[in-house]
């Protein structure tokens, strides 16, 4: 028997990860066939099945299971004896993958992610925004930004961009000029409102707050959408109330395309964090970027 490639037996670490070939190939950058006929060269030499197919799902058999044991360490050492060589050079080099929320992706994450690749031009930064809650590094990532309330507790979590953000209600003039200015929250349930869907399915409800009560009502509208831009379409149209963060409102709030409503009881939140493992050999593009967010965490603070 010949030993098996190196890249055959990483494709099969990315596939059983993922239990999907077309989500492994997405994650690796190269195509789902190319990771089949790595697992069928694999198998070939090794003279077992490692994985079971099936159209729905790809599970490791008892083989591939006892071989995938073995390999996650191995391979874990190879990739740091290759980030080890970064020390070697002037700037570190190499890929940082994050999983992040698309409001992350859209408001926060651009501006420091292009100072951080100014600084770090041998790095190649991957974003993948999704507002799916997954196992980030289950999924192949190298850590991921989440809100507090979805952050596992054995992460080390930092703070990234703003330390609070806020959820705000507007609605377009010509809305208010026909059915009047809410008051209060509950005024909502008479109002019509554009809802929020996200990809678990979850409408979730609107929650306000002002002088430490929390009022939580469930909206009804006319239009129920999966993407902001749409939302924010929608109110400007004076179809009706809409509520999300502020940075996604702010352009169309500063142009007076809409109004505030009930603005004493926008509630707030803290911002988002950057959350990764505790673990010793941290890659190298990781540890320069949490390097880098540490740094400018320390510069906002020292700066009056």
């Amino acid at each position: 028997m010949t030993d098996p490639d190196l890249s055959d037996l990483g494709a099969l670490v990315a596939v059983a990860r993922a239990r999907s070939f077309r989500a492994a190939a997405t994650l690796r950058g190269v195509s789902a066939s190319s990771l089949s006929d790595a697992i069928r060269r694999l198998e070939a030499r090794v003279g077992v099945r490692l994985l079971n197919r099936t159209t729905r799902s790809v599970t490791p058999t008892e083989a591939g299971n006892q071989l995938l044991e073995r390999l996650r360490p191995a391979l874990g050492e190879i990739a740091g004896a290759l980030d080890a060589l970064n020390s070697f050079r002037d700037s570190p080099t190499g890929t940082l993958k994050l999983n992040v929320p698309t409001i992350v992706a859209r408001h926060i994450l651009p501006s420091i992610a292009n100072r951080f690749l100014l600084a770090h031009p041998g790095i190649t930064l991957e974003i993948s925004a999704s507002d799916t809650f997954i196992d980030v590094l289950a999924a192949g990532f190298d850590a991921g930004i989440r809100y507090d309330e979805s952050i596992e507790r054995d992460m080390i979590a930092v703070p990234i961009g703003p330390r609070t953000q806020r959820f705000v209600v507007a609605a377009a003039p010509s809305y208010i000029a026909v059915n009047g200015m809410p008051q209060h929250p509950r005024d909502l349930l008479n109002h019509a409102c554009i809802r929020h869907r996200f990809a678990s399915g979850v409408i979730p409800n609107w929650e306000f707050e002002r002088n430490g009560k929390v009022v939580r009502i469930t909206p009804n509208g006319p239009l129920i959408a999966s993407t902001i831009e749409m939302e924010v379409g929608a109110a400007v149209a004076g179809l009706g109330l809409v509520c999300t963060f502020e940075e996604c409102l702010r352009d169309a709030l500063q142009g007076g395309e809409l109004v505030p409503v009930l603005e004493h009881w926008w509630q707030e939140f803290t911002g988002p964090r950057l959350y990764y493992p505790s673990r010793t050999h941290m890659p190298v593009p990781l540890r320069a970027f949490v390097d880098f967010i540490k740094g400018s965490n320390e510069r906002a603070l020292a700066s009056p």
